[in-house]
């Protein structure tokens, strides 16, 4: 299974506002840019990813997993662009800085270090386990 990383400002969609959501979940709106709708378009129903807090926190956070794959967002009037529905799973017991991240050898080549901007990404699984073993879990 394939593992993700979704990036959003706390002051728009929070960590806690996602755990609020409970099982229900809620969807993944809003994106704009091709490769973030193919890393979309790619997920399957039962894959993790982290959930990141940008701009303000600059933090792995927590932990979500996909409930419903790609499907057309509502909110774009275009038509060309989708969403997934995530659920929160569980919290990092340390959030994982940015700062971190970047310290950090095994992490180097992250997409989230070097393509700081796009708001939906892969992780691989060595990116995984690292991040999982700084955030303790």
């Amino acid at each position: 299974m394939a593992h993700w990383l979704y990036k959003s400002e706390p002051s728009v969609w929070s960590w806690d506002q996602q755990v609020a959501e409970g099982a229900k979940g809620t969807h993944w709106n809003g994106v704009r840019n091709h490769v973030a709708k193919q890393n979309l378009m790619a997920m399957k129903k039962g894959e993790q990813g982290f959930f990141y807090h940008s701009n303000e926190g600059k933090a792995v956070v927590g932990i979500v997993e996909v409930i419903r794959e790609y499907y057309p967002d509502h909110t774009d009037e275009t038509g060309r662009f989708g969403m997934v529905d995530i659920k929160a799973v569980k919290p990092l017991k340390r959030p994982v800085t940015l700062e971190a991240i970047k310290k950090e050898p095994g992490l180097d080549t992250m997409i989230l270090v070097n393509n700081s901007r796009l708001s939906v990404q892969p992780v691989t699984d060595e990116e995984w386990d690292i991040i999982c073993r700084m955030g303790g879990v």
